[in-house]
């Protein structure tokens, strides 16, 4: 990544000097913000396609088996061709990449035999790729801890520290050896452990080695005092170059395959005999979502990973039906979601609303001691706003919301009745029976309503002009005749059309 990272330094230089550009990069929250968008907007253009394919959780089980990818890619750095092991190595991005399409070719292999069902195969092959990885770590890699922080929630807090240096001016290099003048030698024990003795035991045996031997960039030349004159150095954070690749990846892929992508999504069928391959286009598909789940793995972990695949696109589809829209809207709502979410890590909601002293209200109202002071993890708080904004379009959804569902149902509701008490005086307005099935005071009794349901009823169908109160009894306008027969006749329309099919 370091060549397209000088790139990028070399573009912003156009734009900023090196002094803004560094402390815009070594701000934890700039850095924090721009790496969790990245993976918004990745995660959320490939997640609305696996939302709509129904392979939601297709995200959950890559990002448990890219762990093999890197676990086996790094056993082959490491021991077979002797490179250092780096987790935004292009290899282990490879490797991970790698066992994300095993993944899913496992689980088509198994569902495909006919003896189980696809999301019971996607719960065989996972679980076996992710045991296989944990037993290697176990046996072959020697020094891995693996804490919570770093599987469940990464650390993407810290990702502005993680960077490479690029130096610009005064970009010396030393190479300190033993006849270097800064080497700094001492004596080390070559038996000691051997034979478990101390150092100062008479059988002890040293040689003379020398403690900072070895390459130094400008960087480091001049942290370690070999240099007099500071370079021009900037930072540059990995993790950016990393989710930068994927999210340039992610969004060439969907733009030059958007047809295809659409159609074998909505109807595979289709696409197949239309000559296009649905196939190729989910391996490609299920090869993305693997490289930015590996991408993402040190900001915010192989779980919380799955959120931003899988929220975003979930709030977007609650607000249109159109895929297109759909593709704007998903990342948008998980940028957001990033943004805000550091401010609710530092205490903020939405960047206004102090978390304490909400929690201060709830104490006092409700007579609890929880805890004020607010400290959480930022990745966590990113995924908590994301589903904020989840919970928003859920209730508020002009179509699919709560509120105008509620809405709809009420309205059909009053909408039936309404039909329900015309037809009734239809039925009954010039018959003998009318004085008594029409009557305003007893009407109620004819549908078993309360006499609160049936005025309200009344009420609205007289403000609407459909009918009219004669002699205390019911009667149908002209309107609300005319407005009778069209609803027949649209009812018998749809039966016959019911018959037919």
């Amino acid at each position: 990544m370091m060549p397209l990272e000088r790139l990028l330094i070399e573009f912003l230089l156009n734009f900023a000097t090196r002094e803004e550009l560094n402390a815009f990069l070594r701000s934890p929250q700039n850095t924090a913000t721009l790496i969790g968008g990245l993976i918004a907007v990745s995660g959320a253009l490939l997640g609305t396609f696996l939302l709509l394919r129904g392979m939601s959780m297709t995200s959950d089980a890559i990002s448990h088996t890219v762990l093999l990818g890197i676990v086996v890619a790094f056993l082959l750095m490491t021991n077979v061709f002797r490179i250092e092991g780096d987790t935004s190595s292009p290899w282990l991005i490879l490797g991970a990449s790698l066992a994300g399409v095993g993944t899913v070719v496992l689980t088509e292999m198994l569902y495909r035999s006919g003896l189980v069902r696809q999301d019971a195969a996607l719960g065989l092959a996972f679980p076996l790729l992710f045991a296989i990885a944990v037993i290697l770590v176990s046996r072959f890699v020697e020094d891995v801890h693996l804490d919570e922080d770093a599987v469940l929630v990464g650390e993407i807090g810290l990702a502005w520290a993680n960077t490479n240096s690029h130096c610009f001016e005064d970009c010396e290099t030393i190479t300190v050896t033993e006849d270097h003048p800064a080497a700094k030698m001492t004596r080390q024990c070559v038996n000691c452990r051997a034979l478990g003795i101390n150092p100062r035991d008479e059988r002890a045996e040293f040689v003379q080695v020398c403690g900072n031997c070895g390459f130094y960039s400008p960087a480091q030349a001049f942290s370690a005092g070999l240099l007099e004159r500071a370079p021009a150095l900037v930072f540059f954070p990995k993790s950016i170059a990393v989710m930068l690749t994927m999210t340039l990846l992610t969004l060439a892929f969907v733009l030059i395959f958007y047809k295809e992508l659409k159609l074998s999504t909505f109807d595979a069928a289709l696409a197949k005999a239309l000559g296009f391959r649905p196939a190729v286009m989910n391996y490609a598909l299920m090869t993305l979502v693997s490289l930015v789940a590996v991408g993402a793995f040190d900001a915010v972990g192989s779980i919380l990973v799955i959120a931003f695949f899988i929220v975003p696109p979930a709030a977007a589809y609650l607000l249109t039906d159109r895929l297109s829209l759909m593709l704007l809207l998903a990342p948008l709502i998980g940028a957001l979601g990033a943004v805000f979410g550091y401010d609710l890590a530092r205490g903020q909601v939405f960047g206004l609303l102090p978390v304490a002293d909400g929690i201060g209200l709830i104490n006092r109202s409700l007579g609890l001691e929880l805890i004020e002071a607010w400290d959480s993890s930022i990745s966590a708080s990113m995924v908590l706003m994301i589903f904020i904004f989840f919970l928003l379009a859920w209730v508020f959804s002009p179509r699919y919301g709560l509120i105008s569902t509620a809405l709809r149902r009420a309205n059909s509701r009053r909408r039936f009745a309404d039909q329900v008490v015309l037809a009734h005086i239809h039925n009954h307005q010039h018959t003998a029976e009318a004085a008594t099935e029409l009557r305003i005071q007893t009407l109620h009794t004819h549908f078993r309503w309360t006499p609160r349901k049936m005025g309200r009823v009344l009420a609205r169908l007289r403000a609407l002009g459909l009918i009219r109160i004669d002699a205390g009894c019911a009667i149908l306008t002209e309107r609300g005749e005319d407005h009778t027969h069209r609803f027949r006749a649209t009812m018998l329309e749809a039966q016959n059309m019911l018959d037919v099919s």
